[in-house]
């Protein structure tokens, strides 16, 4: 059983994919309007899903209960603790860009949105985690534990 705020053992890439595609769509929404207020509802939406997995994030919500029951397909299980770390690094990375928004850096802000956009869009269009990456190689290393990086089998 899983606790309140834990992370899934497992996801379905499917579900990680599809959460990306709503991060690109509100990056690409707080680049353009330059707005603090979406890169903080970003924030909060990277830090629930670290605490616990889709349980309160409306966006992963969205993700798992209504668009990923309507795709075809089976299931395309990986381990959670890569995408829970890839998950913290999007709240890093958001958490950035809204220290440096409401500090008077905007065009700093915006370069950091940048550099998520980048690992989102990837993550949406082609299924390359770039926070799964650097999990394994940080395993690879001993820096965190292999077995969770055996069990994606990537």
């Amino acid at each position: 059983m899983q606790s309140f705020l834990s992370f899934p053992d497992v996801v379905d890439e499917r579900a990680a994919r599809t959460v990306a595609t709503g991060v690109v769509a509100m990056t690409i929404l707080a680049i353009v309007t330059r707005s603090p207020i979406v890169v903080a509802v970003l924030v909060l939406g990277f830090l629930a899903r670290v605490l616990s997995g889709p349980r309160f994030s409306p966006l992963a919500l969205l993700a798992t209960r209504v668009v990923v029951p309507r795709l075809r397909g089976r299931p395309r299980l990986v381990a959670g603790t890569p995408k829970r770390f890839a998950q913290g690094m999007g709240l890093a990375f958001t958490s950035v860009s809204l220290a440096l928004h409401v500090t008077g850096h905007p065009t700093a802000a915006i370069a950091v949105l940048a550099l998520l956009l980048v690992a989102a869009g990837l993550e949406a269009g082609l299924g390359l985690c770039l926070g799964c990456k650097i999990f394994g190689l940080m395993a690879r290393a001993g820096l965190v534990n292999e077995a969770d990086c055996e069990r994606c089998a990537d």
